[in-house]
């Protein structure tokens, strides 16, 4: 029974001997594997820093206005007889717009006309009359004094007659009118607007901290929501003369020339004030930059052949921003290749591998 339990007890303890052994075995095996394993390059792409000349813009936003624009009003009330344009028609200056009725005005015309030869000839016969000193003065100067009111219910009526005849005050593009024919229109009311678009005003406000950097002549550049890939030119026109003591900022106009009529009073820009002097920078896209607390960094591609590629985590000064470009103030110099992705699995020293086309 003794034996049993010896030879028992012999055949665990070497049963559990070889199973740790071979455990110990595969464990140090694994490790000389693991300190001979050397992980493969990480696939990264590569951007290079450019040597470009840049204009230092100061940045705000406006809107555009026509040079000339008005709303197109009644002046006089009365009921449209007539409307002689069509919306979004392009007019020239002076022309008919709208006639309203004016019946009434043309018979108190031809009243007040009566009443004027009627005075005038009482004016005359009464100026003989006083030089032969045969009437008094004050017959003379009452018929002196109904001439010129005769006179003056002409010329008022016939002011009116011209006010119930609507005209273009310059040329340009007319809008949706706003009344019919047969439309009763109230002092003052609406009928169209009436733009010149050949040209346009962006209104724009700068901080005062700016104005020493502003001038007339100066150019602006902007872009608009309804053309977004693309900047339109203008030049400042004037400058307020007075800082806005609510908001600190000083208002700007800049005119541009419009006659393609690509843009319309009324729309939102985003302006871009230019420098007088350019200046050269370095540049790098926005995505190679790693931003953090401790200040910004690339990693910079070192080696000279694609097989031993490694890169140095660098740190840089970054400046203006330009659309998707960064100036580099310091850390890197014209031609230096960076990571422009995938830095967030590269460390200080790691082999890389240039990603190719297609991949």
């Amino acid at each position: 029974m003794m034996k049993k339990m010896l030879l028992m007890l012999f055949c665990t303890v070497a049963l559990f001997g070889a199973f740790f052994g071979l455990k110990l075995f595969m464990n140090d095996q694994m490790a000389k594997g693991m300190a001979g394993y050397v992980p493969p390059p990480t696939v990264i792409e590569p951007a290079t820093a450019n040597s470009e000349t840049w204009y230092p813009y100061l940045s705000s936003i406006g809107t555009l206005s026509a040079r000339q624009g008005v709303d197109i009003r009644s002046e006089v009330a009365g009921v449209i007889s007539k409307v002689h344009f069509e919306s979004g028609q392009e007019i020239s200056e002076s022309a008919l717009l709208a006639q309203l009725d004016d019946d009434t005005e043309r018979a108190n015309l031809k009243s007040f006309q009566a009443r004027q030869k009627l005075a005038k000839l009482t004016w005359t016969r009464d100026k003989s009359l006083i030089e032969r000193k045969a009437i008094s003065q004050t017959e003379f100067d009452q018929a002196s004094a109904n001439l010129d009111e005769a006179t003056a219910a002409v010329e008022q009526t016939r002011a009116t007659l011209r006010k119930k005849k609507i005209t273009a005050p310059f040329s340009g593009r007319i809008g949706i009118r706003q009344a019919e024919p047969g439309d009763y229109l109230k002092e003052g009311d609406i009928l169209a607007t009436l733009q010149n678009i050949n040209q346009l005003y962006v209104d724009f406000a700068m901080p005062e901290q700016d104005y020493p950097d502003l001038y007339i002549g100066q150019s602006v550049r902007f872009s608009v929501q309804a053309y977004p890939d693309k900047e339109f030119d203008a030049v400042v026109d004037a400058i307020n003369a007075k800082i806005n003591s609510n908001t600190r900022n000083i208002e700007v106009r800049a005119m541009m020339d419009n006659s393609m009529g690509e843009l319309v009073p009324g729309m939102f820009a985003d302006i871009k004030v230019m420098a007088e002097k350019p200046k050269s920078v370095i540049t790098l896209p926005r995505t190679a930059i790693t931003y953090s607390l401790y200040g910004d960094s690339v990693y910079l591609i070192t080696g000279d052949k694609p097989e031993n590629l490694t890169v140095k985590l660098t740190q840089v000064t970054t400046g203006d921003i330009q659309g998707n470009r960064v100036e580099i103030v310091s850390g890197l110099q014209a031609n230096d290749r960076v990571a422009a992705s995938g830095q967030l699995k590269l460390r200080n020293g790691a082999r890389v591998t240039i990603k190719s086309a297609g991949e």
